[in-house]
């Protein structure tokens, strides 16, 4: 299967590397789980588009206010496990897609779950947007 285009909205597999890991000096990602794209824009030169997407955990979050919990028919809908999950706004990996850290789903030909639903994916936008403008939401480089 083709990869898909990278949208605002669009749940990927991904190697995703936690700022944590990456200021201990790791720089890959120990594990493939599913995380969502949030903005995905075009570079100045147009030739490549810069994409950065948000974990999405099974681990409770530390602060409720650092991650979003993904209702059960979200899940569903995106083909997830059953398991409680959240989103974490506090923090995003940024890289160029496709990256080295895209992955396809086990047992399949694809690299994504659908998307969000917008209304949800509305919320997960805004509460990033202030965490980042707040200076909350470190950014990990995966260039």
């Amino acid at each position: 299967m083709a990869l898909p285009t990278p949208e605002a909205g669009l749940v990927i597999s991904y190697a995703y590397l936690w700022h944590h890991e990456q200021m201990a000096g790791q720089d890959e990602g120990r594990k493939n789980r599913p995380a969502v794209i949030v903005i995905a824009t075009r570079n100045k030169g147009g030739d490549a588009v810069e994409v950065t997407v948000l974990p999405i955990t099974h681990r409770p979050p530390e602060r409720p206010d650092w991650a979003m919990e993904l209702p059960s028919p979200v899940k569903r809908h995106l083909g997830l496990d059953d398991a409680r999950s959240w989103i974490v706004v506090a923090e995003g990996n940024e890289f160029l897609w496709p990256g080295y850290d895209l992955r396809q789903i086990a047992g399949t030909d694809r690299y994504d779950h659908g998307f969000l639903p917008p209304r949800f994916f509305t919320r997960v936008l805004a509460t990033f947007d202030e965490l980042r403008r707040t200076g909350q939401a470190p950014l990990t480089s995966r260039a």
